[in-house]
């Protein structure tokens, strides 16, 4: 028989560690609720023309990472590979733009991108990812990096740095890209093939390069904030001041862009200094002209997206993962027949009164059972149709302090929701 295993770049998710998963979303909506944004999920699916006019046809993503194939209708579909483009493509279908501006939205999504498996990089992974939409001032940019950032260090990862760029706009970006032009021009030969070609479609997506010679050569490149226009220099500015003002350490770096021509302004990352080479914990930035390429009215953005497989990674490595709660308090036990019944009585009150209980499915002795409660990670166990146990009361037996006491069936929640130790009535050994 075929043994058949999870695609590779895409795996499994078990407990404990999926409740490891659950709390670390749990965190992100959180600290998302907290910033006046709000919830959108998009479809897993788009056509590919949102990603080719959203992405870029000359980005990495969309040349070499997008899982693409037409339906049964010949039409081109693509797994989204990133959050934004999504995400501005329901502001417009949706008429989002005659809402009170601006829009503030969050998602926790899954993500698809054929890529090298590495290390809290796989081609399937999910995103914690914010946008503004309809703000085109800098305290928009200042309000989704802070809410990264505050998240991070909510998390405990308290040294997060920002390394911010700007790649100006329409009215500035032209002349620098010439001069830019001209000095990559004047290396041509030292540049790798991905590098040359993009130097005609694409000239920013060099800076992106991971060759090292070509990532030497782009070291010396002009630099965009020196052709910068009075108005970007201005947005740039204020945004770096007030990141300080929140006591956000900012560091200026050249290299990182956003190289589409709907891309504006602010280009961010931030990182994570104690993990050395691998230290991007997420990236962002503004795309005032993103609504136009997509069909849609004027409308200026910004947004950053997070991967949430990386920043597990990041906490196991510092040791700032909790111990997660089993998954039940209460485990119920049962001796015969009629206990069976009692059982099955007894769990469905506790769930209905908002305890999570469990009780035998394999009709196991009553010692197998208690062994089973044990390993269940609960912290009671309570025992039901026991003879020399009067009827109405039940044995309630704390698997933590190895204590037990009768007590009416009727107050079983209440103890378990005072979390008191057995004290008093009826005690002694459970065979």
């Amino acid at each position: 028989m075929t043994k058949h295993q999870a695609p590779r770049g895409m795996r499994d998710v078990l407990p404990p560690e999926s409740e490891r998963w659950q709390w670390l979303v749990s965190r992100c909506r959180e600290m998302a609720h907290r910033y006046g944004y709000r919830e959108i999920r998009t479809p897993l699916l788009e056509h590919t023309e949102v990603f080719l006019k959203g992405v870029g046809e000359g980005t990495d993503i969309v040349e070499h990472e997008m899982y693409t194939f037409p339906d049964r209708a010949g039409r081109s579909l693509s797994l989204r590979p990133e959050g934004t483009a999504g995400v501005v493509r329901a502001y417009i279908e949706h008429g989002m733009h005659t809402w009170p501006q601006p829009v503030k939205l969050y998602y926790v999504a899954e993500m698809f991108r054929y890529d090298r498996p590495q290390a809290g990089r796989y081609r399937q992974h999910t995103q914690f990812g914010a946008e503004v939409l309809g703000a085109p001032g800098p305290a928009a940019d200042v309000d989704v990096l802070s809410l990264a950032v505050r998240t991070l260090q909510a998390l405990g990862l308290r040294e997060v740095r920002v390394h911010l760029n700007s790649v100006g706009d329409a009215q500035c970006r032209p002349g620098y890209l010439r001069v830019f032009r001209e000095y990559f021009q004047a290396h041509y030969d030292r540049l790798d093939e991905d590098s040359r070609r993009r130097l005609v479609t694409n000239p920013l997506r060099i800076l992106d390069s991971k060759v090292e010679q070509t990532r030497e050569l782009a070291r010396g490149a002009p630099r965009m904030l020196d052709y910068l226009c009075a108005e970007c220099r201005a947005h740039f500015d204020a945004v770096v001041r007030r990141l300080e003002v929140l006591g956000i350490p900012v560091e200026v770096d050249p290299l990182i862009v956003r190289g589409l021509d709907y891309y504006t302004r602010t280009a961010a990352e931030v990182h994570y200094p104690k993990l050395g080479a691998q230290s991007t914990l997420f990236g962002g930035g503004r795309y005032d002209g993103l609504a136009e390429v997509l069909g849609g009215p004027p409308t200026p953005g910004v947004g950053f997206g997070m991967g949430l497989e990386r920043v597990l990674l990041v906490l196991e490595e510092e040791g700032l993962l909790p111990e997660v709660a089993a998954g039940v308090q209460v485990y119920v036990c049962s001796e015969g027949a009629s206990g069976e019944e009692e059982a099955l009585r007894l769990v469905d009150s506790l769930r209905a009164a908002g305890v999570a209980a469990e009780a035998d499915l394999l009709g196991r002795s009553l010692r197998a059972q208690l062994r089973a409660a044990s390993r269940s990670g609960a912290r009671w166990a309570v025992l039901v149709g026991l003879a020399d146990v009067p009827e109405g009361e039940v044995v309630l037996r704390d698997l933590q302090a190895g204590q037990q006491q009768a007590v009416s069936a009727e107050d079983v929640v209440r103890w378990v929701r005072q979390g008191e130790e057995a004290g008093c009535g009826r005690t002694g050994a459970v065979s």
